[in-house]
């Protein structure tokens, strides 16, 4: 049986990421484009889209590829990919529900058509991808996700049989044909998806820019929204030194503060931390396995995702997510040096083979955490103004998805996407403080005990889950 994971930071946790950059390494590379220009007086568009992310980039490629005629202006606070599309993992999923069990759990009835429509999603990213010529490293590897003890392995054999039901073929692993894949003392098992795009999200985030401003699209950074007002017919949306006038606009915000004040309480930002290695050398590689160059995923009620890069880095991430009181999304947060030494451990429990590698970046962001997991919609302003938020960490694939429902929303259009139960509801509120806090804290530390009771839910969980305000990290 494998050891559990550590708790505390160690020596040699703490000695791998000392010295590496707070930045993310997606980021940080000398191909990131240049600063685009800010709003500077009044900008008149068809439609507006506020958000440089994934979601917000997506809106732009399909809203320019439907209409060209149309008068398109994205518009992001900072920079492109400068938030969550440019500090995940890579893992480009068809999963539109956060995963097979929570599809199970809340959209049972539509999901059959959930799962076309996701794998549906991702041929399409593919084709996109290679479409714009973007090069974003993209490989179609799959994911492997791992037991990491027995109790585990029981629960990915009934996911795997949940899986067969619905038509998807998701293999299961023994130990032995799981460590054949990877060789780590900390495999017990695993499942397979084969529907999994490994990419580096933030060429993918440049090149849908690049590829919507060859469309036509109008891209500002550096320039915050502080609020929208309707006029008639039209929409007003201040920059502070400038203003945007339209007639439709998208919302694709993530984690920032909602733009429309009564959506504020249907997400939280919650942090997620992630290291970097160095490249590792020919030797490295050969003690881990890892030749199909899977994503990797462990399973239990807390979890980490890990990849190679394609200059064989290893991504590490996850484990712990943190909430601040006040939904407080300070960059601040993106340095916690004890989450860092954490992750470095692990890493080495993970492969002690690559004991004395050093992590050469370390960084954490934002996730835009609802209480059902995954994408919801909202219109406000007489059907003018779309939001699409919510994606709780596993949005590189299903905002395409997210962008396609916007777009059909904000148009009016009737769709096969606009009449699912999963795009006409939301998910339930969070409270206020100083009960949101108390509940997500409380939720943390009952998920941890969980793990250490084989995955036995407490009372407390159980009561989340049945009230639908459960919570994963």
């Amino acid at each position: 049986m494998s050891e559990a994971w550590a708790t505390e930071p160690t020596a040699r946790g703490a000695a791998l990421v000392s010295t590496a950059h707070a930045s993310s390494y997606w980021l940080d590379r000398a191909d990131r484009p240049a600063p685009r220009p800010r709003v500077l007086g009044e900008v008149t568009a068809d439609l507006v889209i506020v958000g440089g992310g994934f979601t917000g980039l997506w809106t732009a490629v399909q809203a320019a590829e439907r209409n060209p005629g149309r008068r398109i202006v994205l518009v992001e606070r900072d920079r492109i990919a400068e938030h969550a599309s440019g500090r995940n993992g890579g893992f480009c999923s068809a999963s539109l529900t956060h995963g097979l069990g929570n599809g199970m759990e809340r959209f049972a009835d539509e999901l059959p058509t959930l799962l076309r429509l996701g794998h549906e999603t991702l041929d399409a990213i593919d084709e996109a991808i290679r479409r714009h010529g973007i090069a974003a490293d993209a490989e179609r590897t799959g994911e492997l996700d791992f037991a990491n003890f027995d109790w585990q392995a029981d629960e990915l054999a009934e996911y795997a049989a949940s899986a067969r039901e619905l038509g998807e073929d998701l293999p299961l692993l023994t130990e032995a044909q799981a460590r054949e894949r990877v060789d780590s003392p900390m495999v017990a098992g695993a499942v397979f998806d084969p529907a999994v795009i490994m990419l580096d999200p933030a060429r993918l985030a440049w090149g849908l820019a690049d590829a919507a401003e060859r469309l036509g699209v109008q891209i500002f950074e550096q320039s915050e929204v502080t609020g929208i007002s309707s006029e008639g017919d039209r929409l007003r949306l201040g920059t502070g030194l400038g203003e945007i006038v339209a007639d439709r606009a998208v919302l694709a915000t993530s984690a920032s503060p909602s733009l429309v004040r009564r959506l504020r309480l249907y997400t939280v930002p919650v942090w997620d931390y992630a290291i970097m290695t160095e490249p590792l050398s020919e030797a490295q590689l050969a003690s881990i396995g890892w030749k199909g160059r899977e994503g990797l995923a462990d399973a239990g009620p807390r979890f980490h995702y890990f990849r190679l890069t394609a200059d064989n880095r290893i991504l590490f991430g996850g484990w712990d997510a943190l909430y601040h009181y006040g939904s407080d999304d300070s960059p601040r947060h993106q340095q916690e040096p004890r989450e860092f030494a954490l992750l470095g451990e692990h890493l080495l429990q993970m492969f002690p083979q690559l004991e004395g590698i050093r992590a050469s970046h370390a960084w954490g962001g934002a996730i835009d955490t609802c209480s059902r997991f995954c994408a919801f919609w909202d219109r406000s302003y007489g059907g003018r103004v779309v939001t699409a938020v919510g994606f709780t960490g596993l949005g590189v694939g299903a905002s395409h998805f997210a962008a396609a429902t916007a777009l059909d929303l904000v148009d009016g259009a009737d769709t096969e996407r606009t009449r699912l139960n999963m795009v006409r509801s939301k998910p339930i509120p969070f409270p206020p403080e100083p009960l949101r806090a108390f509940g997500i804290n409380m939720t943390r530390r009952e998920l941890a005990r969980s793990e250490r009771r084989q995955g036995k839910r407490g009372l407390w969980l159980t009561v989340m889950d049945k009230v639908g305000l459960g919570f994963d990290s």
